[in-house]
């Protein structure tokens, strides 16, 4: 079972770019077992490792992007999650305010049919129209909060995705750039 896991780790850091499944195997014995801890190492400790210089700072460069990803990814999570859950809440607070308008408009419909019978069943006719529509755009804005919650959900996932995809291999042949500088994601870094 031992020998299992290994493989695993050692897969998890050949799926990184400029990362053989020879060099992951010499990280995972000299317990340098996950991206992150890959990502914090120094080009020293890889070396000792059994590393060239250039393809440990390489290593370093790869794991320090995808955990970079991987801090995007959960951000994105975290703020769906709790855009969630403030959806219900503000659902709640618009039924509350329609409701306690359509009640000061239903009271005030009552005061003035006392104070005329003509003028009461014109107000009374508008604070039913009015209750009714405020009624209606609580019930509306009720239906809405979810759909704009999922929207900005899918739209993240969107981004997570597209960002895993552009930092991912491509394709069975794997064109290997003669220096750093001409991967795509250090380009990127560099633009910031």
């Amino acid at each position: 079972m031992a020998a299992k896991g290994t493989n695993s780790k050692s897969g998890n850091l050949s799926a990184l770019p400029n990362v053989s499944a020879a060099s992951a195997k010499k990280l995972v014995a000299a317990k340098i077992d996950s991206v992150a801890k890959l990502a914090k190492s120094s080009t020293a400790s890889l070396q000792k490792a059994g590393l060239s210089e250039a393809i440990a700072g390489k290593a370093i460069a790869a794991a320090k992007a995808a955990n970079k990803v991987k801090s995007v990814a959960k951000k994105t999570t975290t703020k769906a999650k709790a855009a969630a859950k403030k959806a219900p809440a503000k659902a709640k607070k618009a039924a509350t305010a329609a409701k306690s308008s359509a009640k000061k408009t239903t009271t005030k419909a009552k005061a003035a049919a006392k104070k005329a019978p003509a003028k009461a069943k014109k107000a009374a006719t508008a604070a039913k129209s009015s209750a009714k529509k405020t009624t209606t755009k609580a019930k509306k804005a009720a239906k809405a909060t979810p759909k704009k919650i999922s929207k900005v959900v899918k739209a993240s996932v969107t981004k997570v995705k597209d960002i895993a995809q552009e930092t991912g291999r491509k394709g069975g042949t794997i064109k290997v750039p003669k220096s750093v500088n001409q991967f795509d994601w250090m380009k990127r870094l560099k633009k910031r």
